[in-house]
């Protein structure tokens, strides 16, 4: 069993940065992918990025690549979300989940999420 809390989202402008943290419980963490994903108003849940147990980052969102980058603490049973020069349509829920698995497509499941941390980026 994995609990994850999410922290560090905000009400920023268009330009500036955030990180994203999400806190897990349980002995298990360091062997799951990790995998931030968002949901913005009136849209579906959609992947921004995952990485490898060993913090390897496995696969970034088109939307993601160049401006964010995820890494991990298994020692401290962190996992972060830097995220860089925020647009007005990063503006989202953000999501940390455990044990992420693309099914097909933009289809992905996860075996863990946490509650989400909102993220509004204004222009």
């Amino acid at each position: 069993q994995v609990q994850l809390v999410e922290s560090g989202g905000g009400l920023v402008q268009a330009g500036d940065s955030l990180r994203l943290s999400c806190a897990a419980s349980g002995r298990t963490f360091s062997s799951y992918i990790m995998g931030w994903f968002r949901q913005a108003p009136g849209k579906e849940r959609e992947f921004v990025v995952i990485i490898s147990p060993s913090g390897i980052p496995i696969s970034y969102a088109d939307s993601a690549k160049g401006r964010f980058t995820i890494s991990r603490d298994n020692a401290k049973n962190t996992v972060h979300l830097q995220m860089n020069s925020l647009k007005p349509e990063d503006t989202a829920v953000y999501y940390c989940a455990a044990d992420a698995r693309r099914l097909s497509g933009s289809r992905w499941s996860a075996g863990y999420w946490g509650q989400g941390t909102q993220v509004t980026v204004s222009s």
